[in-house]
């Protein structure tokens, strides 16, 4: 089993580290964190050792690192990890310039090394089935699709709320990830994008208990609207696609994806989990059809991209969850706000292909799955 280290050791750590334990998909060699007290709590918590950031670093037998760190450090330090002569796979957004990004992905081509990204959702078992069911012909050529990420903020629940409403983050670049590559994985790369952004409230009121009442400024966007224009996609079709991303909004049952096609309607789950639910409406018919997921990780799996990185340095082919794809959703998400500014359709520069399909039993599960 391959060892890898984590440098990060906030919430989302629980969740890599929780997965090395059940699925045993890569070993964790140690976490590290600047916060020592954090890095040794979470390493107690799971049996691992804790580390400083260049101790980790320094280990002679990692396969890769990962970085959780908070996405204002998210570059520095994939950068520090790739100089040190590993592989990186990070928590989203590659980085939270532009140009920060491209960086990553020249020095990790001049190392000879490979830069992964979250999220990985798009690998779990609804998304999956339903790439398997556009790629079949179900629904006949793909023309359309919209995604919803529709909700009313952060402050009301979250400890930290502050960096939600700051340039950087905001509901497109904290959520839009999720929704963006898996739009990617099914219609191949954005080719343009038409933007429109506003912001509700200048600021927010913190309600977790231990910021009760704290005044938050807003300074980006929080609602978000993309037309998204896909080139030689699935099928080699031309489709468009409308997203919108706001913490706007006091509810909505809008669903939180849907693919259209010339035969049939895909009812897409939810992209920031691994599982269902998929239906499907056949052209003609008024019924709405349950359908069985056919591939693996149907729980929550973070970390499966990782696992694939892992397997695929080591075969010699493209892992799916790339620092490419990373790229181009970042670019995406950019030129989205860009064009909001600018009041014009823009195109995107990046390209990426459409991930393999993973397997029904990829070859590094080796017979586990959830």
């Amino acid at each position: 089993m391959q060892r890898i280290g984590i440098i990060g050791t906030g919430d989302i750590s629980a969740a890599y580290l929780q997965i090395a334990r059940d699925l045993r998909l890569f070993e964790v060699a140690a976490v590290a964190d600047l916060d020592a007290a954090r890095a040794g709590a979470r390493g107690a918590e799971f049996g691992v050792p804790a580390l400083t950031p260049d101790e980790l670093l320094a280990l002679p037998d990692l396969a890769a690192v990962v970085n959780l760190t908070p996405p204002a450090a998210h570059a520095a330090v994939s950068l520090q990890i790739l100089r040190s002569g590993h592989h990186v796979y990070s928590e989203k957004p590659l980085a939270a310039r532009l140009e920060d990004g491209a960086e990553l992905l020249r020095e990790a081509g001049q190392r000879g090394l490979r830069v992964g990204c979250a999220p990985d959702t798009f690998l779990g078992a609804g998304h999956q089935t339903a790439r398997e069911l556009l790629d079949s012909g179900l629904i006949g050529r793909p023309v359309a699709a919209t995604a919803f990420m529709m909700s009313g903020g952060p402050e009301g629940w979250h400890p930290n709320p502050q960096f939600f409403y700051q340039p950087g983050a905001g509901p497109l670049f904290d959520m839009g990830p999720y929704y963006l590559t898996a739009l990617v994985n099914l219609l191949g790369p954005v080719r343009q994008v038409g933007g429109h952004a506003t912001r509700a409230l200048s600021e927010r009121v913190a309600g977790h208990e231990s910021r009760r009442g704290e005044r938050i400024p807003v300074n980006t966007p929080t609602h978000v609207t993309a037309q998204l224009g896909f080139g030689e996609g699935a099928a080699g079709a031309e489709v468009t696609a409308t997203f919108i991303a706001s913490f706007d909004v006091a509810g909505s049952e809008l669903p939180r994806m849907e693919l259209y096609g010339t035969e049939g309607t895909l009812s897409l789950p939810d992209p920031n989990t691994f599982g269902g639910p998929l239906r499907l409406k056949r052209r003609g018919s008024d019924v709405w059809e349950d359908l069985a997921l056919t591939r693996p990780f149907q729980e929550n799996a973070r970390g499966i991209g990782l696992a694939d990185l892992l397997d695929a340095a080591a075969r010699n082919r493209p892992h799916r969850a790339s620092g490419e794809l990373a790229y181009h959703v970042l670019e995406t998400m950019y030129r989205t706000l860009e064009s909001a500014e600018v009041g014009r359709v823009l195109q995107i520069g990046s390209t990426t292909g459409r991930p393999a399909p993973l397997e029904a039993s990829p070859t590094w599960l080796g017979g586990t799955g959830n």
